[in-house]
């Protein structure tokens, strides 16, 4: 059962239309009604790109949190061929937030890992909703290590809200795992890719994205903190009277892959289909890995030094950009 946004209600009236036309049993009746079932189709498709097209930045934040989206565990077997996990960080413990191994992606060997947010209460408990603990940001550590010890690239998928703030994580050295793990990645000695799929939320989402390239879905995120928490930082009494804020606080922030591009905080866009990556998953998957096979085979031409050299200039100009706009 397809699941709708609330500003998608529009299409959904027309594709429940649509269905009970198709669920027409009667040979007769469904040839009488083959001119109107092409013509809501039509209006549907229309509609949908229409909406699409004009998407707010709220609204494309509803997108990249969509139940229906392919998460790692799909990418790990639509994108990659041939993966196997690698688990556990070798001191605590094995973080189900983020996902590791080794696969091919188009002729490259790569270690590829990512955030998994689960697809059911089961599953979604079992990740912990994509957020992850310090043994999954030493797993990635690990895994980078090793990447380098094979002489082999390094492709992350990142779709969390953010890192997960609960008491034992802190325990256990929270803060410490995320910036050692953006570290790693700015040092890495071999090329780094990295996909925004859905949300990239937080230190959380640029522990694994401090990559040479970064790439983000149309409708993906990535922001410094979610906009409902922006909204009731900067507009704790309006929430409290129970006024959305959200949408402002998502405008304001310029989260959108589009706003990013702009700004030169990544690299490109990978387009999606029509509809977002929930509606064709299987085309979705087949643009990201094009794209990220392309990135590869340029960034492969360049030795370490050349990679860790490419990587501190690009976010170093980052630094550079907010000065000037500061000034």
């Amino acid at each position: 059962m397809r699941t709708y946004l609330d500003f998608e209600k529009p299409v959904a009236e027309l594709e429940d239309k649509i269905d009970s036309l198709r669920n027409i049993d009667d040979e007769r009746s469904a040839a009488e009604v083959e001119p109107e079932l092409k013509r809501l189709e039509e209006k549907s498709d229309k509609l949908l790109r229409e909406l699409y097209d004009g998407l707010s930045r709220w609204q494309k934040t509803q997108v990249a949190r969509h139940p229906s989206r392919p998460h790692f565990l799909d990418y790990s077997t639509g994108l990659a061929s041939g993966f196997t996990e690698l688990c556990g960080d070798r001191a605590f413990g094995d973080d189900r937030a983020i996902i590791g191994g080794v696969g091919h992606i188009g002729h490259h060997r790569c270690i590829i890992m990512g955030h998994e947010k689960g697809t059911d209460t089961e599953s979604r408990l079992t990740h912990n909703f994509g957020m992850a603990r310090p043994e999954g940001y030493r797993k990635a550590i690990r895994l980078v290590e090793m990447a380098e010890r094979f002489n082999i690239p390094v492709v992350t998928l990142v779709d969390t809200a953010g890192a997960y703030p609960g008491r034992g994580a802190e325990e256990r050295g929270q803060a410490e795992a995320i910036a050692s793990s953006t570290a790693k990645f700015l040092e890495a000695k071999v090329p780094v890719v990295s996909v925004i799929t859905g949300e990239g939320g937080s230190g959380g989402a640029v522990a694994l994205a401090a990559a040479n390239k970064v790439l983000m879905l149309e409708h993906s995120v990535y922001s410094v903190i979610s906009p409902e928490g922006c909204a009731a930082i900067l507009w704790k009494d309006a929430m409290a009277k129970g006024e959305n804020k959200a949408p402002d606080a998502a405008d304001a922030m310029k989260i959108s892959a589009q706003d990013l591009l702009q700004l030169g905080v990544i690299d490109g866009i990978i387009p999606e289909p029509v509809g977002g990556s929930h509606r064709a998953p299987d085309l979705a998957m087949a643009a990201v890995r094009d794209a990220i096979s392309s990135e590869l085979d340029e960034l492969v031409k360049l030795d370490a030094g050349g990679l860790v050299q490419q990587r501190r200039e690009k976010f170093l100009e980052l630094g550079r950009q907010g000065l000037d706009a500061a000034a």
